[in-house]
């Protein structure tokens, strides 16, 4: 296994990490950020770089593997979603922002299954994809340490650094859906011609 599809792996198994450190319960803040969402958001991050420094090893080095582009995109779903339905249950973000993605993944996931099934093709993300992957990723690290709840720049009491901060999560946020929406829609013009002649 190449170093590549190691990262992509390690990925993976931080985000059980993520998910096990809210259980401790941990108490204080640091400048009104809950320690749990810090050590959160670190770990997000260190996952997030893998997830960059994974590709690039795998491109430089002429290391891209069909394992490598199967695993991937599956890493990143696991960890984008896992943090979302944290910050969903801390009443961060709406319900409708992971829902969306939910929708989007089972939809992508399912064309790709059936892509390998009739094509042997694995089908790599496309320029829609990874504009969302990114968004995602800089949107949920703003969120984890983001005072205040998505959206809220339009309540009119934010100013200062908590006004720039929530300002920034909502755009990336909300960027991230309308990719993730556009990516979608990309993915069922391909399924007109995986099943032609079959419907």
């Amino acid at each position: 296994m190449n170093l590549a599809n190691k990262l992509t792996i390690f990925r993976i198994i931080l985000v059980p990490i993520i998910l096990i450190i809210p259980f401790f319960n941990i108490e204080g803040d640091l400048w009104g950020v809950p320690i749990t969402f810090i050590l959160i958001d670190i770990i997000f991050i260190i996952a997030s770089l893998t997830d960059k420094l994974d590709g690039y090893i795998a491109r430089s080095r002429n290391q891209i593997t069909t394992f490598g582009k199967f695993l991937d995109p599956i890493a990143d779903k696991i960890l984008v979603i896992v943090a979302m339905l944290i910050l969903l249950e801390a009443g961060k973000i709406p319900a409708w922002i992971p829902a969306i993605v939910v929708i989007r993944e089972f939809i992508v996931s399912g064309y790709r299954l059936v892509a390998v099934e009739k094509n042997g093709k694995v089908i790599a993300a496309n320029v829609w994809g990874k504009i969302k992957t990114c968004t995602q990723m800089l949107g949920i690290i703003l969120a984890f340490i983001d005072l205040n709840n998505f959206g809220s720049i339009f309540t009119g009491n934010l100013d200062g650094i908590e006004f720039g901060i929530n300002l920034a999560t909502t755009l990336l946020l909300s960027i991230s859906v309308i990719a993730t929406v556009f990516s979608g829609i990309n993915y069922l013009k391909g399924c007109k011609e995986l099943f032609k002649n079959e419907v």
